[in-house]
């Protein structure tokens, strides 16, 4: 039995100001007040772990246990079929160079190893997106949300982040990055994990 949230005030373990955000529109109805972890000046922690809800776990109990306040995180990420489920947890690190994040070049080197193992069309891949909730004296709840689809080269589309401009969603025939935003949020791993975790402690 999932626990319910009855709290008047949530935490979402985030810098990311989209993911914040998203929380704050999608929890209104339910009266509650989402702050995020820059507000509180909360350090990001090291993710040691190499699943997504081992490090969502890490980030929410850090999150939760800092401000006595239930947090909730999410950690996300790409798994495509013909890599071995590469990259999964070190998606945004496919991405990192000197300066940042550069999502090009992680397509790029997606796209590249591929052809490297001369995978067959169509490219098989799965957005996914884990969502932890746990409260200060250590229980938690966990929420998966996956999007499969399929990968497809040149990029196409320019709204989305990340992979989203070479993954076209299953049943569509447009990348993430083409879609209008608030369509890919009914759709996308994350928007489905969300789903969930509304259905199973607030509903």
């Amino acid at each position: 039995m999932t626990r319910k949230f009855s709290d008047k005030r949530l935490l979402m373990a985030t810098h990311n100001k989209g993911k914040l955000e998203e929380m704050i529109h999608l929890l209104e109805p339910f009266g509650v007040a989402v702050v995020g972890a820059a507000e509180m000046n909360l350090p990001e922690p090291e993710e040691t772990e190499d699943t997504f809800i081992g490090n969502a776990r890490i980030k929410a109990h850090a999150a939760a246990k800092a401000t006595g306040l239930p947090a909730l995180s999410d950690d996300s990420g790409i798994t495509i079929d013909a890599l071995g489920g590469a990259p999964g947890v070190y998606t945004a690190d496919w991405a990192e160079t000197g300066d940042g994040r550069d999502f090009v070049q992680a397509m790029t080197r997606a796209h590249n190893e591929l052809e490297a193992v001369s995978a067959p069309h169509p490219r098989l891949a799965q957005f996914r997106s884990t969502l932890v909730l746990a409260w200060p004296e250590g229980h938690d709840e966990v929420f998966e949300g996956i999007a499969p689809g399929n990968l497809v080269w040149p990029m196409r589309g320019k709204d989305g982040f990340g992979y989203d401009p070479v993954f076209v969603p299953e049943g569509y025939d447009v990348t993430f990055a083409e879609m209008d935003r608030w369509e890919k949020n009914k759709i996308s791993h994350r928007g489905r994990a969300v789903k969930a975790f509304v259905k199973g402690c607030f509903e």
